[in-house]
């Protein structure tokens, strides 16, 4: 049975016992400040477990992309030396919102597994959770019952509260569980050792495939439990080990899920799998990897610095450098899975193939960036490594780890695994102060702390109003008081709301709640979404007093949200405009829209010229001269909404039913949940401030429309007034400048000719002063010159002409310490000096830093007046 045939017949089989079948969410997690990813099946389904919304049907099953390479849920180290861990995975799962319970939900396992699948019933084990006295959890009874009359008792294992009992988080919904595990050792070794004895003992060929949660407790802020109102089933089943149980196979990775992109990278190496240890890895890892990084990609999230995206790098390059290093791969390959991946899952996640050569491009420029210094860099690391061992340690030092991280692009992950592969470890703490203290990074505070929601009345509905009311009478339906880095605030939830949450780009209306009865007013500075919940925030402590009251009155900042509404509408306007003079490839890859401008990012893969920008600009503010109205069509079914050609975005989750915003349907048609303009003649002005790149394949365009847009063009004309005036009202200021500018570059020529004829000499003078004989000369002295790079390529330039030199050059320049050393490669050869490290303690004089090659650095300080006891400590090092 193929990969493809088993993840139909696993939803075929629960569309039969009634079930709602779903397509994933997005990878990346979207309105959950929890997550970065879904990390599992249910995380889109959270906010029905939390009651705050309704699923579209009490049963509900799919499958999900997941990833686990963050926060507890960390699998990373793990891919590729085993034989079931991975980045992305898929979770089959079934889902019971207050319907069936454990009775169905195992019966219906036993019959999937045994019946449908055909997997053999003396290799399954089952666990039930054995209670928790501390806890007052009792031991799980009725499935002990049930899986008695299934399986036996003598199959049953009785599992911990680690193992079977799910939580969660701190709070929220909880319950005990139920495993399934399967044994797929061969038949000898099954009667050597019973598989019973192997669960949950780590072994490879023992392993768990499905988990039935059972939701029916909630875990309170002081560790209590209470009862669910409802019970809800959960479950979980790994796609890939189900895979391999049912393909007969030993490893996840032998399956045809990962087995094509295997057999390319084989080809393409020239290498067998299954032959070395090490190439193997490399296999596993990266047709692993390549699947987390593609699916991201095509969701939204693309390679960074920063939070999610850094994850998805640091993925990337840890695949990279397996390929290099064991399958000798020295150009680019990891891109060229891409069509492969694409075809693969065509049908059941088709955002990849929709965005095949974006997602392609992208990879491959992440991968020429990290390839034109991963080999410089392994050289350094191999040198560190060495220079370590030969002091007698097995651990690389902070400052070594960061220089890599700084200087080559190495994560940290990555060179302790290099150094993992060598015996040798890293410091860590070292590292992270070494980062601190470099670029001043501060670590995100998770020391945040919330209380129970305080629960005033149960509402089956939470609804939003504000694409029709700016005011709105409602009432408190719970708020919950949370304690953060900005201080205590609290979150407040009401039964109905005209306050716009952040999503989509579109930030989050502010305004106030006024109180009927006791007139208090509170102010709201942000609105959110938790899920799919509305959450207003304020840090006014009045609203505990006040929470109770039957009626308050919801009040926007209407001022604000129309200039948000004008930025919004316009990246519509704009989208369509960058889709006619540049092409249809372009798309939407992430935007901002708030009451001061708004930025929108595209597909693109040059820079937007300026007759194209200016194209786009005369465009919009036709469209808005044009005064067309909008149209705005809710709940239509989402079929229809594609009929029409509304646009959506890629990585975010729709529903069966619609909101479809239309400004001419030969012109804007989108899905779209934020506010918009009755007509584009409200706009008034469209102007563009910038464009840019921001990423691989990726453009930026930052506008102004209305008011901010009318201020700009007054601060450009009172400008241009300001410069006519300095320039003494020429006839052609245009003219006035431009010979201006011809005046000032010629004097810099002539400065920059007489600037080199001083280093000249003063390069002639230094020779003179050099001292030492045969293996060692040196030159040790403060100069006088212009910047930075002349005493750097005076340093070089004297090293090049000098054998065995060590050349030291120190200048204060704008009232700041520069240094330069240039060590002569006979010197960084014979005596194993390397410059770099000694400027960075060179520098500490100066109070700066810097950094570079053995032979040559440069570094910087905020104290010249240390510049003598630079010269003493350089001296005394010679």
């Amino acid at each position: 049975m193929t990969s493809t045939e088993i993840r139909q017949h696993f939803l075929a089989f629960f569309q039969s016992k009634g079930h709602l079948i779903v397509p994933s969410a997005p990878l990346v997690a979207k309105n959950d400040p929890t997550l970065l990813f879904n990390n599992s099946g249910m995380a889109q389904f959270k906010d029905f477990f939390l009651g705050n919304g309704t699923p579209p049907s009490k049963r509900i099953a799919d499958t999900q992309k997941c990833l686990r390479v963050s926060g507890k849920h960390n699998d990373l180290e793990d891919v590729g030396f085993d034989t079931y861990h991975h980045t992305m995975f898929e979770m089959l799962g079934n889902w019971s919102f207050g319907d069936y319970f454990k009775k169905e939900a195992l019966a219906w396992s036993w019959e999937l597994l045994t019946e449908v699948y055909q997997l053999p019933k003396e290799r399954i084990y089952v666990s039930v959770f054995e209670g928790d006295a501390k806890d007052g959890v009792p031991f799980d009874q009725e499935a002990f019952d049930i899986w008695k009359a299934i399986v036996g008792e003598e199959r049953i294992i009785l599992g911990n509260k680690k193992d079977n009992f799910w939580e969660m988080g701190e709070t929220g919904p909880c319950g005990p569980c139920s495993e399934i595990h399967i044994d797929l050792r061969n038949q000898d070794e099954v009667d050597r050792i019973s598989g019973k004895s192997l669960v949950n003992a780590d072994h490879p060929q023992v392993v768990e495939i499905w988990n039935n949660v059972f939701m029916q407790f909630e875990r309170m802020a002081d560790g209590s439990l209470v009862s669910l109102p409802s019970k809800h089933v959960d479950t979980g089943m790994g796609f890939e080990r189900l895979c391999m149980a049912i393909q007969g196979k030993q490893s996840n990775y032998d399956t045809d899920v990962f087995q094509g992109s295997i057999q390319h990278l084989a080809k393409k190496s020239g290498i067998a799998y299954g032959q070395d240890k090490w190439t193997d890895i490399a296999m596993r890892v990266i047709s692993d990897h390549i699947r987390a990084i593609a699916f991201s990609i095509s969701d939204g999230q693309l390679p960074s610095n920063a939070k999610a995206g850094y994850v998805i790098r640091r993925i990337l390059r840890r695949a990279v450098r397996y390929g290099y290093t064991y399958l000798g791969f020295k150009e680019p390959f990891m891109y060229e899975l891409i069509p492969l991946l694409a075809q693969q899952f065509k049908g059941v996640f088709d955002e990849l193939i929709s965005q095949e050569a974006f997602v392609a491009k992208v990879i491959y420029e992440e991968e020429v960036s990290f390839l034109r210094t991963l080999s410089t860099g392994l050289v350094r690391l191999d040198k560190l490594m060495e220079d370590t061992q030969a002091k007698g340690t097995q651990i690389l030092t902070g400052e070594d780890v960061f220089e890599l991280n700084d200087t080559y692009g190495f994560p940290v992950d990555l060179t302790a695994l290099i150094a993992r592969e060598k015996g040798m470890d890293i410091d860590e703490p070292g590292f992270q102060l070494a980062l601190n203290a470099q670029k001043n990074r501060s670590r995100k505070d998770a020391g945040a702390s919330a209380e129970d929601w305080v629960i005033l009345f149960d509402s089956d509905e939470v609804s939003f109003v504000g694409y029709d009311h700016a005011t709105w009478t409602t009432r408190i339906v719970k708020y919950q008081k949370v304690q953060n880095k900005a201080g205590i605030q609290y979150k407040i939830v009401l039964e109905s709301t005209p306050f716009y949450a952040e999503s989509g780009g579109q930030v989050g209306d502010s305004g106030f709640l006024v109180f009927k009865k006791s007139g208090t007013k509170i102010e709201i500075s942000d609105t959110k979404k938790e899920n799919d919940l509305i959450v207003h925030w304020t840090s006014d402590p009045a609203i505990e007093q006040v929470a109770q009251e039957e009626e308050v009155v919801a009040q926007i900042d209407e001022t604000r949200r129309k200039a948000i509404t004008n930025h919004h509408s316009s990246t519509h306007l704009m989208q369509a405009a960058l889709q006619q003079i540049l092409g249809k490839h372009v798309a939407q890859k992430g935007s901002l829209v708030n009451e001061q401008l708004l930025r929108f990012d595209f597909s693109h893969f040059q820079k937007v010229t300026d007759e194209e920008l200016k194209q786009i600009e005369d465009m919009v503010n036709a469209k808005i001269v044009a005064n067309i109205p909008q149209l705005e069509e809710r709940n239509v079914p989402i079929a229809q909404a594609k009929e029409k050609g509304a646009m959506a975005l890629f990585g975010e989750k729709y529903g069966d039913f619609v909101r479809v915003i239309t400004f001419d349907p030969n012109y804007s048609v989108e899905l779209c949940g934020g506010t918009h303009v009755n007509s584009t003649g409200e706009i008034a002005l469209f102007k563009i401030l910038s464009e840019s790149s921001v990423a691989t394949g990726v453009r930026r365009i930052e506008a102004v429309t209305s008011q901010k847009a009318f201020e700009l063009l007054s601060e450009q004309a009172a400008q241009l007034d300001q410069i006519n005036e300095l320039l003494k009202s020429p006839k052609d200021i245009i003219k006035a400048v431009v010979s201006l500018i011809e005046q000032n570059s010629s004097l810099q020529k002539t400065i920059a000719q007489y600037q080199a004829q001083e280093i000249k000499s003063l390069k002639s003078s230094l020779t003179q002063q050099i001292l030492g004989k045969g293996e060692l000369l040196y030159l040790i002295q403060q100069v006088n010159v212009p910047n930075a790079d002349a005493l750097k390529n005076l340093a070089f330039d004297l090293s090049n002409e000098h054998q065995n030199l060590f050349c030291l050059l120190a200048a204060e320049i704008e009232g700041k310490a520069s240094l330069a050393l240039a060590i002569s490669k006979e010197l960084v050869t014979s005596k194993s000096l390397d410059a770099g490290k000694i400027i960075r303690e060179l520098a500490k004089e100066v109070q700066g830093g810097g950094g570079g090659q053995a032979f040559l650095a440069t570094a910087g300080g905020q104290k010249p007046e240390g510049i003598p006891q630079v010269i003493q400590a350089a001296q005394q090092f010679i």
